[in-house]
């Protein structure tokens, strides 16, 4: 028996398993138990993993232990003596002092100018396409002491995980510089964010800086770690967030461990291609999760779609509601979307 056992832990951590030390171990991406020596083991929950089907894929065997997305996220926050998590007070001036929350008119004026141009569009007598559908900003939650309730629960996560709140992308020095950020280095290009749709992602910016968050809540379940779910309902093509952090190189990035990198440019020249590293400073789509769209639960559970747009020159990442959204369903993007508009092989 010992002699039968010590392959398996040796295979466990470095991968090499062989197929017929593991006919009954499936990847949990593809479902399929095919390439056993492809087949990585979470050193925690022992579930199989090929490294083709990991995002990013890893190129070798990891050196040391290995822990899946799932373990990985629930062993960081929880490695602690008491296995708690401190919630962020709910003051109101802690709050405000935390998002750097700034009051002013601006959100009632982008709102009655986003209005007014719709009112006034001219409708078309013969329409030779399908129309194009528009992005909505997201609608605040009503009630002031709610809102402060979302966004201590985000505070509590950043907080927890050592993150900074940032609504922006971030060019730090040593990394990519902002000059970086040219959509036209994408290869075969990159849609353009239209007029309107700027005008609502903008609005979404300016409420956010004046306190009036996205109607989420971020909340932790012991097998998924940190997760978002809508405190109300939400209609398709909602603006959810802007997807934000560190901009680095990729290549800079390959071997990194963190836990939410995200594709922003998928280059031509592959030394320019460029990635969102939201592991210093983020927000709240840090902890809104990927799934695998190629399973059938993953085609159920997922609510938003992942989309990257040129905006006034620069590349962004947006998640949007791709369908209504029901108050306490907890929000996924699709690790595999290529809906005209985002590689995620990069996202881990």
């Amino acid at each position: 028996m010992a002699s039968s056992a010590a392959p398996r832990v040796v295979a466990r951590r470095r991968t090499r398993a062989t197929k017929r030390e593991y006919d009954d171990t499936c990847c949990e991406e593809c479902g399929s138990g095919e390439f056993g020596s492809e087949l990585l083991l979470c050193d925690h929950c022992d579930r199989g993993f090929h490294l083709f089907c990991l995002r990013p894929i890893l190129p070798s065997v990891p050196v040391g232990s290995w822990f899946c997305h799932s373990c990985s996220s629930s062993n960081n926050i929880l490695n602690n003596k008491k296995k708690t998590i401190p919630r962020f007070p709910l003051v109101q001036t802690k709050i405000i002092d935390f998002f750097r929350i700034q009051r002013s008119t601006q959100t009632v004026a982008c709102q009655a100018d986003i209005h007014q141009k719709k009112r006034r569009r001219p409708r078309s007598l013969a329409l030779t396409s399908k129309k194009k559908r528009r992005l909505l900003p997201f609608a605040p939650t009503d009630d002031p002491a709610r809102r402060l309730e979302q966004m201590a629960s985000l505070a509590t996560a950043l907080t927890t995980t050592g993150a900074d709140f940032s609504n922006d992308l971030t060019y730090i020095h040593g990394m990519a510089p902002k000059s970086a950020n040219r959509p036209a280095y994408e290869k075969g290009g990159m849609q353009v964010l239209s007029k309107e749709d700027t005008e609502a992602l903008n609005l979404c910016k300016i409420m956010m800086k004046e306190g009036e968050c996205p109607p989420l809540m971020v909340v932790f379940d012991p097998l998924e770690g940190f997760t978002v779910e809508a405190d109300k309902c939400i209609k398709d093509m909602t603006i959810i967030t802007e997807y934000v952090g560190d901009v680095d190189y990729l290549k800079s990035r390959e071997n990194d461990d963190g836990d939410s990198i995200m594709t922003l440019i998928s280059a031509a020249n592959a030394s320019k291609s460029l990635v969102i590293c939201p592991d210093k400073r983020s927000n709240i789509a840090r902890f809104i999760n990927g799934i695998n769209n190629h399973t059938p639960e993953g085609r159920k559970k997922q609510n938003l779609k992942c989309v990257r747009f040129d905006v006034d020159g620069e590349a962004r990442v947006l998640l949007v509601a791709n369908r209504d959204i029901s108050k306490g369903e907890r929000l996924y993007y699709d690790y595999n979307a290529y809906e005209n508009e985002y590689p995620t092989e990069h996202f881990v």
